[in-house]
């Protein structure tokens, strides 16, 4: 699996996550599918096991099995279901969790960022490694770890510095300098 990167003139970064067996992951910038593929591949590099959510009207056979698999956690987006609460049991009740998030909620441009991914940080008291995506220079892994204060604003602002230095297959639809400043 790993050859098909190297063949395509990819890398992984060689940060791997060190002496943390639970994160909170916020992945960006997220601007096309196959920046889900590339992270599969680099979390497989890394010996990492990443759980993902999936919208839950994709959890039918055989498709709901084969998502199961690879480390989607079913999310019904339609209903309120506090899924804060749930992704905190879900990190109380394994030893290891990287659950990822794509704060920007789209592969579009979305300045307005879902906090979600924060709240269940703070809630589950685990840090934020901050992952990227970067098809200008075709390299991607985890950038950092972050430890969030518990100023939303200031610490999503943070990321947000960190990860717009990084170019989606997209650029217009990524992460722009703009909207560091933009809750």
């Amino acid at each position: 699996m790993f050859f098909i990167i190297k063949l395509f003139g990819w890398k992984i970064d060689s940060h791997a996550p060190e002496g943390v067996k639970k994160a909170v992951v916020a992945m960006g910038p997220h601007t096309t599918n196959w920046d889900f593929i590339i992270g599969r591949i680099a979390f497989a590099q890394y010996g990492v096991k990443g759980r993902f959510l999936v919208k839950s009207e994709l959890f039918f056979p055989p498709l709901g099995w084969f998502l199961r698999g690879i480390g989607a956690v079913p999310v019904n987006r339609k209903a309120n279901n506090n899924f804060t609460d749930q992704a905190v049991k879900y990190f109380n009740e394994n030893e290891t969790m990287y659950m990822v998030f794509t704060p920007e909620g789209t592969r579009k441009h979305n300045a307005h960022w879902k906090k979600g991914f924060y709240h269940i940080a703070i809630k589950a008291n685990v840090p934020i490694y901050i992952g990227y995506i970067d098809y200008k220079r075709k390299i991607g892994g985890f950038h950092s770890l972050f430890e969030p204060t518990g100023d939303s604003r200031a610490d999503i602002r943070k990321i947000k510095e960190i990860l717009c230095q990084f170019e989606g297959k997209f650029p217009e639809q990524g992460i722009l300098k703009e909207d560091i400043l933009i809750d």
